[in-house]
This record gives C-alpha cells, structure tokens and sequence, in this order.
C-alpha cells in the first residue's frame, strides 16, 4: 500500500526552499505518494499538518529561518519547532524535521540537503508502523 506523505514548504527564501525540496522528493520513493502544500513562512507550518493529519501517513516540514538582530528568530523556531513535535507524538505521526535554522543565509545555501534527511526520517519511522 503506498504510503501518503504531506510536504509542508514555507517558501519565504525561495532559493532555499526550491533546494530543500528538491533534496525531499530524492529521498521519498516511488511508492510513496506525495502532495506539496505551501505556506509563507515556517509558523504557518504546524496548522497546515494539523489540518491534514488525518488525511497523511507523515509529514515533511522544510523551511529557513535566519537570525535577524531581534529575538524573533528564537521565538519563532522554538515554537514552531515545539509545535511539530506536539503533533507528532499527540497523533502518533511522524513529521521529519526539515526547517533549518541559521545564522545567516550563506549557512542556509549549505544546509539546503536537510529535506533529504528529513524525508528519510520520515520514510524510516514509517517502516517501524503496521
């Protein structure tokens, strides 16, 4: 049975997303079926699996986040991040983790393979499901 998987981008860097989801769809098999919704940012990102959650057997999460000069960076990734988690133990679903978080965007351009070895992850907890 092939499996659903949900890719959840927030393509606020489009350069870094078009990388990180590229790397994703390398690492998802043929006999996976995946479906790509995307969100403006990475906040956006827990709602968009919440709202689907029934609907998928996993889930990718794939985005950037820079640091700036204000705290908004470690309040942003800190809940996202918490918020993922939240879903994926309270439903029993695994979302790979593919949202990177940087210092600067040369770093990002670097770390754009991530959303191979989020999808993997993904694609690895779903061997352990009957």
């Amino acid at each position: 049975m092939k499996k659903k998987i949900l890719i959840v981008i927030a393509n606020y860097y489009e350069v870094i997303s078009k990388g990180l989801i590229d790397h994703a769809k390398k690492s998802l098999s043929k006999s996976t079926k995946i479906d790509i919704i995307e969100v403006p940012g990475v906040f956006e990102i827990p709602v968009i699996i919440s709202k689907n959650i029934k609907k998928y057997n996993g889930f990718v999460a794939l985005g950037c986040v820079i640091k700036g000069e204000t705290p908004h960076f470690d309040f942003i990734s800190k809940t996202t991040i918490d918020a993922i988690m939240n879903l994926s133990v309270k439903y029993k679903k695994p979302i790979g983790n593919g949202i990177i978080t940087c210092f600067n965007y040369k770093q990002a351009l670097l770390r754009r393979k991530k959303g191979k070895e989020a999808s993997a992850a993904v694609l690895s907890v779903l061997k352990n499901f009957k």
